[in-house]
């Protein structure tokens, strides 16, 4: 990179940080202009003075490009926004004292951690990030208690992050104030695997100790005028805790000695936290009471969990709740992307043994991630599926279910154009003045340890080939234009970026010809050979085979590509194998997912369905309800509950009944029987149906709307319609899970209304000589036995909306509007951005309705085969029920059992998932 560009972006932050924030539109091109004027008008002898820089050094002016590079950069950096979390509180947390740190301890404690942590990631981090930050982490502060003033409590809460979001930096940064509080002993349970435990480590010894081995890290270097002394650690970046090592170290060292606060940053192993346990009980006969314990469960969803009897939990949740329980003075906070298996603990149990169970009983707080975060929703949400490459020719090579003695002789071409791509961002983002930035790709494509090793191998080896060849006649056009693996670049460059971004090819394969020898592969599991490490000196651009020890945490810094071949149905595995989330500044264009299409609508569906929990959490917080309330969202959510509710009694009973809660959802038939006369029955029964209506008086509003209709025509409608409902009996995947649907029209004492949607098909809807309009047209895509509504949506645009009269639908656009304008500074939006604007506005209009709404769609459908071909045109009938109310319309609950099938198959993925051998 130009020291230049360095020197003139350091002169522009400089100016603009001092400027009040947010910045006025304009201000970033303003603050660069004047640098270029300021170029040419100062004498060049001056130039080291004004852009601090070398004495004697003169800076020449930059590229038009370079300039529109800077700018670019600077509006990553001070464009975006960032707000402040939701929290829910417990009954009994809502009689204490939650305001006393930002009341007055914060305003009267030397925030000597604080204040250094807050100048460290200041270098880095956004303003308005570092601000929210100390907003979220005060929120959680309160939530404590004051461990200088109060003689004993316990305290049990949670954050829920977002995946690789920050939420290590956000915990951080509440360690720093909570040591600047008086919390004496800290500990960090970071995740059960070595890897993610030593990577944790690092951090803190960055952003909280200050040390490293004995070197000055991190918050080290700023300097103090307080002598205070760092923090003790009693672990390091190699080494977890052992208590002999520990007591031989520190043998001069306990927590009664002065005012250092003692942090141990530990892996979530039985044996490590028995070691802790022991070593402090050699030092404290009795519980200890002088002192207070914060700790810190990160990924606390994975193994802090008793999946077993409460009289003989697990162990890692035994262990865990001893070692709270030694203190008198406690605070737990758990740290998860996925909270759903956290909220099903049980919150009453309770031994004497070893203390209460982990549910997050005082306080559950979710934390918003800045606009600058490339999350689940840019990817899942897109309706364009920019970032998505799908992948259709893996079974014949890795195949989704196969063995560990899997033997590989060569790659699909799918992960091959993946390795491509990869080479191809580096490149770019070297052309972008990047290349002084890591790039990784990640390979998760199986759980097996000699099955990742065949898939390095054959990495390795195609790595190898374009190597040789690009350094052959990679400077030479004429010759790459001939050469074959030159030329699989770029058809590779112009099947995804070719008029997408701002270079053209001859310009990216100079830089490739740069960079392509820098290129490197590793593997990340217990077999490793080399270790996985960044550079803090110099980049490093690495292509990563792994799987399990990827999905817990381990960031892969600069992922621009991700190969994922790993099958599951379990929310929280899905969201946690997401490492490809996390921030992408200048590079988001670039980023590609590789996987199969039906794994991409399992994550959509996910998503959907996490920020409908995150909505009906932020509700719940200004109706002031508890952790309690947020877990029956949960257990209840239709799109959620039940694989959580299943795999966590699974090991305790076969005898599961679920309660679905329906309010504020929609449910459709986004698959359709693909059997003739299924096809046929339900035309002439969705034409049946409307005749039925013929007796009931159209809305005035609408000829196709019949308001306050009998329930028994619902019922028998669904009844007698011919599902598509294989290996999906929940309708976790399909969309519709009929038999709760079902007997929630049996059971919930109500009228409905119903309406007819009509399209733009040349095709009309007749009955009875009677036409209603015209048919509605979709793109149906062919799967083995069924087909599926394009992006599973049968209701499309405003639908749901029929039955609203002009009044009500008038306030919602009012409310949007004034969401909308409290997000008016987010200079860069994104097409996720509206269908999220969309999921929204439909939430409010389910709160809206009256009745329950029945859609019925009469549909010209367009088959297309899987290459995505058009095969014929076919007429077919669908549904879809919106159901009025959300989370403040009571518990107008289905229940129903789950069935022995059901469960068979989810203990046999359970099992499989259990019978990994890569972790690390």
């Amino acid at each position: 990179m130009s020291t230049d560009y360095s020197y003139f972006k350091t002169f522009v932050i400089r100016n603009l940080e001092s400027k009040p924030k947010p910045l006025p539109k304009g201000s970033i091109e303003g603050a660069v202009d004047q640098v270029r004027d300021l170029i040419s008008l100062i004498p060049p002898d001056t130039h080291s003075t004004v852009f601090n820089a070398p004495k004697g050094v003169v800076l020449t002016d930059l590229s038009t490009h370079d300039w529109d590079i800077l700018i670019k950069e600077l509006k990553s950096i001070f464009s975006v926004i960032h707000d402040r979390g939701d929290i829910v509180n417990g009954e009994e947390q809502k009689n204490r004292d939650t305001s006393w740190w930002t009341r007055e301890t914060k305003i009267k404690t030397n925030l000597y951690h604080w204040n250094r942590y807050k100048q460290y990631v200041s270098g880095s981090l956004p303003y308005q990030v570092v601000k929210t930050i100390d907003d979220d982490t005060d929120v959680v502060m309160n939530n404590l208690v004051n461990p200088l003033s109060e003689d004993k409590f316990s305290i049990y809460g949670m954050v829920v992050g977002h995946v690789q979001s920050g939420k290590t930096g956000n915990y951080t940064a509440l360690i720093s104030k909570a040591a600047d509080a008086g919390y004496k002993f800290i500990v960090v349970i970071a995740g059960g695997l070595n890897n993610l435990r030593n990577q944790t480590q690092e951090r803190i010894n960055e952003s909280f100790i200050g040390r490293d081995n004995g070197d000055v890290v991190g918050v080290g270097n700023f300097a103090s005028t307080e002598k205070k002394q760092t923090p003790v650690s009693l672990t390091n970046k190699l080494f977890d805790f052992n208590k002999r090592d520990a007591t031989k170290a520190k043998q001069s060292l306990d927590l009664d000695m002065g005012e250092r606060p003692f942090i141990i940053v530990i892996k979530k192993n039985t044996s490590t936290l028995s070691n802790v346990i022991s070593w402090l009980k050699s030092h404290y006969q009795e519980e200890i009471k002088d002192h207070a314990m914060l700790l810190i469960d990160d990924e606390s969803d994975y193994a802090s969990i008793n999946t077993k009897d409460e009289n003989n939990p697990t162990s890692i949740n035994k262990k865990i709740r001893a070692l709270l329980n030694l203190f008198r003075k406690s605070a737990y906070v758990a740290y998860t992307a996925t909270p759903y298996a956290n909220i099903f603990i049980d919150y009453k149990a309770q031994q004497k043994e070893f203390g209460k169970d982990l549910f997050p009983e005082d306080f559950i707080y979710a934390l918003k991630a800045p606009t600058n975060y490339f999350g689940a929703e840019k990817i899942f949400l897109d309706p364009d599926k920019k970032h998505l490459v799908k992948i259709e020719d893996h079974e014949d090579y890795i195949p989704a279910k196969h063995k560990k003695d899997l033997k590989l002789f060569e790659l699909p071409e799918s992960l091959n154009d993946a390795v491509r791509t990869f080479i191809i961002n580096v490149s770019i983002r070297r052309l972008r003045r990047q290349e002084d930035k890591h790039n990784s790709m990640m390979i998760h494509a199986t759980r097996y340890t000699d099955v990742h090793h065949e898939i390095y191998l054959l990495v390795s080896k195609y790595v190898e080939e374009l190597k040789k060849n690009i350094d052959a006649f990679g400077s030479d056009l004429g010759l790459s234009e001939n050469n074959k693996e030159i030329e699989s670049l770029k058809k590779t460059f112009n099947n995804h970026y070719l008029s997408k971004i701002e270079y053209l090819w001859e310009d990216v394969l100079g830089s490739i010809t740069e960079i392509i020898n820098t290129i490197e592969i590793r593997e990340v599991h217990k077999d490793r050979v080399i270790e996985l490490e960044y550079p803090k000196k110099y980049p490093l651009n690495v292509i990563v085979v792994g799987g399990t020890s990827l999905a817990r945490g381990y960031t892969l810094e600069g992922l621009s590509v991700s190969y994922f071949l790993r099958t599951t149905i379990f929310y929280d595995t899905l969201m946690q194998m997401g490492r490809w989330f996390g921030y992408r500044p200048n590079y988001e264009d670039l980023c590609k997912v590789y996987m199969t299409e039906s794994m991409f609508d399992n994550f959509s569906v996910i998503i959907e369905a996490t920020l409908d929990l995150m909505e009906e959490l932020k509700k719940m917080s200004s109706m002031n309800l508890t952790p309690r309330d947020f877990g029956l969202a949960v257990q209840q959510h239709p799109d959620s509950g039940l694989q959580v509710t299943a795999r966590n009694k699974l090991k305790q009973t076969k005898d599961i009944y679920f309660e679905m809660k329906l309010d504020g959802h929609l449910k459709e038939t986004s698959w359709i029987s693909s059997n003739p006369e299924d096809i046929q029955n339900n035309i002439d029964l969705l034409k049946n149906t409307i005749k039925v209506l013929h007796s009931y008086p159209t809305d005035s509003t609408s000829k196709n709307l019949w308001k306050n209709i009998d329930q028994k025509v619902v019922i028998e409608f669904l009844d007698n319609y011919k599902y598509y409902m294989e290996q999906d009996e929940f309708g976790l995947q399909s969309r519709m899970p009929v038999n709760f649907v079902k007997r929630y029209a049996q059971d919930i004492v109500t009228k409905w209304d119903i309406a007819l949607a009509t399209g733009n098909s040349d095709k009309v809807i007749e009955v009875d000589g009677f036409i209603y309009g015209n048919l509605e047209q979709r793109k149906l895509d062919i799967r083995d036995k069924h087909y599926e509504f394009r992006n599973r949506q049968v209701s499309s645009g405003n639908a749901e909306e029929v039955s609203l009269s002009q009044e009500v639908k008038d306030s919602i656009m009012k409310e949007l509007a004034e969401v909308k304008h409290n997000n008016k500074n987010q200079i860069e939006k994104d097409s996720s951005d509206d269908k999220v604007n969309e999921l929204s506005r439909k939430r409010l209009v389910r709160q809206k309705l009256q009745r329950p709404l029945l859609i019925l769609h009469l549909v010209e459908g367009t088959l297309v085969n899987s290459k995505g071909n058009i095969e014929e045109k076919i007429e077919v009938a669908a549904f879809s029920i919106s159901f009025p109310g959300g989370i403040q319309s009571g518990y107008r609950n289905v229940k129903l059992k789950v069935n022995q099938v059901y469960l068979d198959n989810l203990e046999n993925l359970i099992w499989e998932e259990e019978d990994a051998d890569d972790e690390y």
